[in-house]
């Protein structure tokens, strides 16, 4: 008998919509057994999917999809949508190369409506659906879902302030996982927000205000009273403010509750604001347990779990960074380390326990997060800002303004710098060197190893003005790391193999390929370490010495660090051969990453081939390296 028995018979959202709604409850149960099986067998994200599979049914079940339009928002709590909508059997290959996407992503479904990768963008983008289907005439309901974390960015508020004045039928769901749904909190909730909001109620308090008068006691008592229910209506209060029609909260696992409040709200008109409660990992009593743990997961047992790093285990970048934070927070009272609520994500954890005073989380907030530290910085303090290189693009205009033009010490320790991987395109750190480099007062530096990456911290947290460290996702060669907080000599690169003829520079983690090429091509391979300010001398040095220069770097190859090393040569006089290696300009999809290095051309054998159809192309224009004495 197969362990799906329902599922089974469901391959698009019209067959839910034939069940009768008392079947709902099965087809959950099955598809979260369904998505423990797969993802302990792909990794991915999980317990913020086993949070939403209710929700996901029931809008399914209530809603005409494709023709109405749910819209994700971060899209990690998509797998049960995906699964009800066609790609069971892709499942498989989950964040795979050629596979399915851990996101929304339009060219893979017409359900998803908008693709997405980072948060707080599914009400402008709901909003904007909405709008166009009332320009155009046209009869569909808009949705969308967007989670605690991502309401507190600027950009949810905003669509918000927009979406209640807009005469739009949109629907806004607040999935919240960060709180217990008590009693008194529902249906009671609006009935007092509209007695509390009406013209007898406020008519009624201000009578009772000058009775109370008479009696302070009764008055402190009436006082904190109306604080207590004024606490229990605050949602309410603040979305219908706005604009939007408020309803809940109500319990997101309960379907009996969510279809018909979701079929109630498909006949009312206007902005609509439902706010439900789930709980992150539910039905999987490990994810339930720890649900940051199980939020991004590599293949484990189910029925064991996920087991601990095996011991001898290289560092990951992050954890060195963890590590330097920590020791550096010891040695000078005035850092501080912040996050965009990534603390675990970006090693930030041993710091938040060990100098509480001096960790920052200001939420899903990167532009907030980014003049933050520039305020620190100006009274003195000395910020280290934690973050996505992907996340930063969405601080670009504060980094600009707020730190580099006034050349105010903050740190940016960049994380995930170049492709990461299965999260794709909308998480790869594809881009940084490219929009660093060309900001004034800015230093920039990547690290070819885990010491390196200490030393280079230490240099930018010691320099008086902005600087960034680029540091990749996983680990590095595995290099013995030096306890002392040493710096680095600002735009000083390093020559790690004598060569002849061509001459590799590499930036960052393409060192490693780099120096694998070089044995085979018997080429000089510099470690160029800074992208900005580059080492002009070693350039030069270089460009004397061999007639092709190939630069190196897991970067955009627009505006990248090779750009600045053909700036150089472009004052020489004579300057040998330059061809740049890089991202090329289109967006990488997912898969492992050392597959997608070699379909771009950024490993070992890849910079060989670009060497040898150089030589290839130009024939006696660049001499081949002599052969040793038979």
């Amino acid at each position: 008998m197969t362990r799906y028995p329902l599922l089974d018979t469901i391959s698009n959202p019209t067959q839910v919509r034939k069940l009768d709604r008392r079947q709902l409850p099965q087809l959950a149960s099955e598809l979260r057994s369904f998505l423990v099986e797969s993802v302990s067998r792909t990794g991915g994200h999980l317990s913020s999917n086993l949070g939403t599979v209710e929700l996901t049914v029931a809008l399914h079940y209530v809603f005409d999809t494709p023709h109405d339009r749910l819209v994700w928002d971060v899209g990690h709590q998509t797998y049960a949508h995906k699964v009800l909508t066609g790609r069971r059997s892709g499942m498989a290959r989950l964040r795979m190369h050629g596979g399915v996407s851990g996101f929304p992503k339009r060219s893979e479904s017409p359900y998803d409506t908008f693709g997405v990768g980072h948060s707080s963008t599914s009400i402008s983008a709901a909003l904007g659906m909405a709008i166009a289907a009332k320009l155009k005439g046209e009869t569909r309901r808009v949705v969308a879902i967007i989670g605690d974390g991502a309401m507190s960015a600027g950009q949810a508020f905003e669509a918000l302030n927009n979406g209640g004045v807009a005469d739009a039928d949109v629907l806004v769901i607040l999935n919240d996982n960060d709180m217990s749904i008590s009693p008194p909190v529902g249906a009671l909730n609006r009935y007092l927000a509209r007695i509390f909001s009406g013209s007898t109620f406020n008519a009624a308090r201000k009578a009772g205000e000058k009775m109370l008068d008479f009696s302070p006691s009764l008055r402190e008592f009436a006082k904190r009273a109306e604080e207590h229910v004024k606490g229990m209506l605050t949602p309410a209060t603040l979305f219908e403010e706005m604009g939007f029609n408020y309803i809940g909260p109500i319990d997101g696992h309960d379907l009996e509750s969510l279809v018909p409040t979701l079929q109630n709200l498909t006949q009312l008109s206007g902005p609509q604001f439902l706010h439900v409660i789930t709980k992150k990992g539910q039905g999987y009593k490990l994810a339930e347990v720890d649900p940051i743990l199980y939020h991004g997961v590599s293949k484990f047992q189910p029925e064991v779990g996920i087991a601990g790093q095996p011991s001898g285990a290289k560092p990951s970048y992050t954890q060195v960074f963890g590590s330097w934070l920590c020791d550096m927070a010891a040695a000078d009272t005035k850092l501080v380390g912040i996050t965009p609520a990534m603390r675990e994500g970006s090693g930030l954890l041993e710091f938040s326990e060990r100098f509480p005073d001096r960790y920052y989380d200001v939420g899903i907030a990167e532009q907030h997060a980014v003049t933050f530290a520039a305020g620190l910085a100006c009274e003195g303090l000395r910020p280290v800002l934690a973050i996505y290189s992907t996340f930063l693009q969405r601080a670009y205009d504060q980094l600009v303004h707020d730190v580099a033009l006034q050349k105010l010490p903050v740190v940016l320790a960049l994380d995930r710098g170049g492709l990461v991987g299965a999260d794709g395109p909308t998480h790869h750190g594809a881009f940084d060197l490219s929009y660093l480099i060309c900001i004034p007062n800015m230093v920039v530096m990547t690290p070819a190893d885990e010491n390196e990456c200490r030393r280079m911290l230490t240099t930018a947290y010691r320099h008086d003005g902005p600087s960034a460290v680029r540091y990749p996702r996983g680990s590095g060669p595995g290099v013995a790391i030096e306890p002392k907080l040493v710096e680095l000599e600002i735009g000083k690169g390093e020559v790690r193999r004598r060569g002849r003829d061509i001459a590799l520079l590499a930036f960052g983690s393409m060192l490693t390929p780099a120096l694998a090429a070089g044995e085979a091509l018997d080429a000089t391979v510099a470690n160029m370490r800074f992208a900005k300010p580059v080492d002009h001398q070693l350039i030069s040095a270089l460009a004397a010495e061999h007639s092709l220069l190939i630069s190196v770097e897991e970067n955009a190859l627009i505006g990248g660090a090779g750009s600045e090393i053909e700036r150089v040569l472009e004052g020489l006089a004579h300057a040998p051969r330059l061809v740049r290696l890089g991202i090329p300009d289109r967006f990488i999809e997912h898969g492992d990453h050392a597959l997608l290095l070699a379909e771009i051309g950024l490993d070992r054998d890849g910079i060989i081939r670009a060497a040898d159809e150089h030589r290839a192309r130009f024939g006696e224009a660049v001499p081949q390296p002599e052969k040793p004495d038979e």
